[in-house]
């Protein structure tokens, strides 16, 4: 493939990770991530860099389409911001912090890793497990902590942190509608701190590719990014007229054959 069938298949990725966040209310990383490792192979990146690639590359790339969810659910009003404050205080030390630990995790690890992560959320979304909302929302030293846990894994799985969010705050007795949009607007801090991160730790990695800025390859980003930030709009609207649980279900069976091929 020459650079031109490159760049398409970063729009379309683009594409199909904006609708499936649409659909079913997740970031696009979980699709992003995976394919991008696919395709780095393909392009003949050094194996030792190529998985913490995908990784900043899908980070920086939500930035994009966070700025786009979080501005559609203020309309709405939905989000809490007493919330996101202090979430974001620690989610901006654990997403450095997730960034140096991806670093220091060798490649074909941080692979395996990935893959067991994206099986423990397709058994979570074909089950539908969800916590069953209990204490009350803590205080700004307990939100600091949840939100340093949630910036550190999600910037080792290249994720916005909704996955891990959204249960966290519905267990906190945040209703469901305000929870999705308090764990949008924090997949904003997320994203930033988590891609800046990556850009300073693979600065000066001599085995990534032209065109990257640390561990954060711009074709792809810029790619992904348009045509993303269109789509999840049109997969919002789609969810509206597609059966929830049929697409869940589907989408469940699609990242249990990411996880396992990345265990293979």
């Amino acid at each position: 493939m020459d650079v031109v069938q490159y760049l398409l298949l970063y729009l379309v990725l683009g594409a199909c990770a904006g609708v499936l966040a649409g659909l079913f209310g997740v970031g696009g990383g979980l699709i992003i991530v995976p394919v991008l490792v696919f395709s780095f192979a393909a392009q003949g990146f050094a194996p030792e860099v190529l998985t913490h690639l995908a990784v900043g590359t899908s980070l920086a790339t939500i930035i994009f389409t966070s700025i786009n969810a979080v501005l559609e659910h203020q309309r709405k009003g939905a989000v809490r911001w007493e919330l996101v404050r202090w979430l974001t205080v620690g989610i901006l030390l654990g997403a450095g912090v997730g960034a140096l630990t991806a670093a220091a995790i060798q490649g074909p690890m941080l692979q395996k890793i990935i893959g067991v992560f994206a099986l423990v959320i397709a058994v979570q979304m074909a089950l539908e497990l969800k916590p069953k909302a209990g204490a009350a929302v803590p205080g700004p030293l307990g939100l600091s902590v949840a939100g340093a846990v949630i910036g550190w894994a999600s910037a080792i799985f290249g994720i916005g942190g909704g996955s891990l969010s959204v249960p966290f705050l519905t267990w906190r007795s945040v209703p469901m509608q305000q929870a999705v949009a308090t764990s949008s607007a924090c997949g904003l801090p997320i994203a930033a701190a988590s891609a800046l991160s990556f850009i300073l730790v693979g600065w000066d990695n001599p085995q990534v590719p032209e065109w990257s800025l640390g561990f954060v390859y711009l074709p792809a980003m810029a790619g992904i990014a348009i045509t993303s930030m269109f789509f999840a709009r049109f997969g919002a609207r789609l969810a509206h007229k597609l059966s929830p649980r049929l697409l869940k279900r589907l989408f469940a069976l699609l990242l249990f054959c990411v996880g396992l091929s990345f265990l293979w």
